[in-house]
């Protein structure tokens, strides 16, 4: 089994497109299906033969690579760039079906197709809601009186609000119900008006009730996807999924569609057994697990979508039915053109339609907060390993072009674009953590009596009872500094259980987050960076996300933290 791996080394994947000059960098265009160990590499320079990279390790699990003329290259490139991929005509009168609009990234999306392309056509968003008027009710509040859409206000004016709502038609709804949940006339004019689905619902938490994660992220594509096939001139069915679907795979990650019952234990595992995935009896398994909704089987719940996605080789429920939802949308598609976006760590916008927007606490930005604040002194985490972070509207362009790249051609197939950061330009735990501290150090946070709430050194830990011991002894040691000499047992016994509370959240986080701090995979972006070279020189500078060009120092420090402590905390604890 070795040997059979270590003979698929590297392996040229890149089209002829890529090469937009004589200056060719051939490592960013190798990758490695399996980690290799040094002693069975080819060195990337022996590729170059006469004029022509080839690779004596040709492998028939790669098909569509190929020995390719640098000449040949560089004219293709030079035709494909002048034309580019054509986003702005084909958003023109375009309507989309978008579900989970009120959602952080949706949210984005929207506002950047209505900037850059007012004639677009309607985007009718599925909505939550008791009633119609409800729904409205959201969209108001949720979408047109948000700071996130300043900028299409100071472009509208007094306009603004019957652009807004010329543009946006609330649907109510719910990809949880048969049908999503429309009223059978909204139903009919969606299924004769609409161009694009963009399925952005999604539960993301990680240790979700396993019946719930299935219900929305599993059966709601296939709820979305029955929809799909009554509509009459779809062009496109776009699924917003995670980087992290692809679960415990190591190495390098490839951007590949999964299968129906693929699982990731059959791939890593050294066992001749391996368990069958039948998405059905799963189903069946959470639904009829489901007779009561009290606490205790709430947690029974939990614990079974965590038990079930460990089995097959997932980290969590939340990953594990996402990628049941990506295969339930292949097995479904059949003539109907599919694109999957595949981000990694989704946080504030890095330039559009401002620098730092976002909402809500982001997977890392619990850990910047409590430290921030003096309360996590250290975390959990490979020392050396990577976060894979990639700003919202980066995820936005990527996913605009490449919906107007596939919405535009007749081709059916299932296309995958990894979003992320890890395999290009990765950022680093311990430069994070250096990070922090010089931002920390420079804007503290301050005390209710308005002290500057001073910051150490953040201390990395590879095990979690090093962690666990470190956390209580320092909690105890800021328990006794605020108690003083206090003679009032009572008092004392509160500040140690404040204290025990405090470990036990950190102990959660570190425990929930663990899959994901010590990750042993890079996410391959080759379709990802082939779009950006597909773009003509406008559309890259209006569709930027080239996560390469990322300086992590300048986005964490200038931008992505003022940006959590403006719009997530509302500039609480600032000077």
């Amino acid at each position: 089994m070795e040997s059979s791996c270590l003979n698929y080394s590297h392996v040229l994947r890149k089209p002829p497109s890529v090469f937009s000059s004589q200056k060719v960098k051939l490592q960013q265009w190798c990758t490695f299906p399996f980690p290799l160990q040094k002693k069975n590499t080819t060195k990337i320079t022996s590729f170059y033969l006469n004029g022509t990279f080839s690779t004596s390790n040709r492998n028939s699990l790669f098909p569509k690579c190929q020995a390719v003329s640098i000449e040949n290259a560089v004219s293709v490139h030079s035709e494909i760039g002048n034309e580019g991929i054509g986003i702005v005509s084909f958003l023109q009168g375009k309507n989309f079906l978008v579900t989970g609009a009120t959602g952080f990234l949706a949210k984005v999306l929207i506002e950047k197709i209505l900037r850059t392309n007012p004639d677009v056509g309607k985007f009718y968003i599925i909505i939550k809601a008791r009633d119609d008027e409800a729904a409205k009710e959201r969209l108001i509040n949720e979408i047109v009186n948000t700071e996130l859409f300043k900028s299409l206000q100071e472009i509208h004016g007094n306009n603004y609000r019957e652009f807004m709502l010329k543009k946006i038609i609330p649907v109510l709804g719910n990809v949880r119900e048969t049908g999503i949940g429309i009223k059978p006339e909204i139903a009919r004019e969606i299924e004769e008006e609409v161009d694009i689905i963009v399925n952005s619902a999604a539960s993301t938490t990680f240790d979700e009730r396993y019946d719930v994660a299935l219900d929305i992220n599993t059966l709601g594509p296939y709820r979305l996807m029955s929809f799909a096939k009554r509509m009459k001139r779809l062009k496109l069915f776009l699924q917003v999924s995670t980087a992290y679907v692809n679960g415990q795979r190591q190495g390098a990650i490839l951007e590949r569609p999964f299968g129906l019952g693929d699982t990731i234990a059959s791939e890593i595992s050294s066992s001749n057994y391996c368990p069958v995935l039948d998405i059905e009896e799963e189903i069946k398994l959470a639904f009829s697990s489901t007779a009561k909704d009290d606490a205790s089987n709430v947690q029974e719940m939990k614990d079974l979508g965590l038990k079930r996605a460990k089995l097959y080789g997932w980290q969590d429920t939340y990953v594990f039915t996402k990628a049941m939802g990506e295969m339930i949308i292949n097995s479904m598609r059949g003539e109907i053109p599919v694109v999957t976006i595949r981000p990694s760590v989704i946080e504030s916008t890095l330039k559009e339609p401002f620098p730092g927007w976002m909402e809500g606490n982001r997977m890392m930005d619990p850990i910047v907060l409590y430290y921030g604040k003096g309360q996590l002194t250290g975390f959990l985490v490979e020392t050396h390993g990577v976060l894979d972070v990639v700003p919202a509207d980066m995820v936005v362009n990527a996913t605009v072009a490449a919906m107007a790249k596939h919405g535009s051609c007749t081709d059916p197939g299932m296309h995958i674009y990894h979003v992320a950061s890890s395999n290009v330009n990765p950022l680093v735990f311990s430069h994070l953590a250096n990070i922090m501290l010089e931002h920390f150090s420079v804007s503290p946070y301050m005390d209710p009596t308005g002290q500057p709430i001073p910051v150490q050194p953040m201390k990395l830990f590879h095990e979690m009872s090093k962690f666990s011991d470190f956390i209580y002894a320092d909690a105890m040691e800021k328990s006794a500094k605020v108690a003083g000499p206090v003679s009032n047992e009572r008092v004392s016994d509160r500040l140690k259980a404040l204290c025990m509370k405090l470990v036990e959240q950190a102990k959660y986080l570190a425990t929930i987050y663990e899959p994901y701090t010590f990750y042993g995979g890079r996410f391959d972006n080759t379709n990802t960076e082939e779009l950006i070279y597909e773009m003509s020189e406008e559309e890259r500078e209006n569709f930027q996300f080239d996560v390469e060009s990322i300086d992590w120092e300048d986005y964490i420090a200038n931008v992505h933290i003022p940006g959590l402590r403006k719009h997530v905390k509302k500039g609480r604890g600032m000077p």
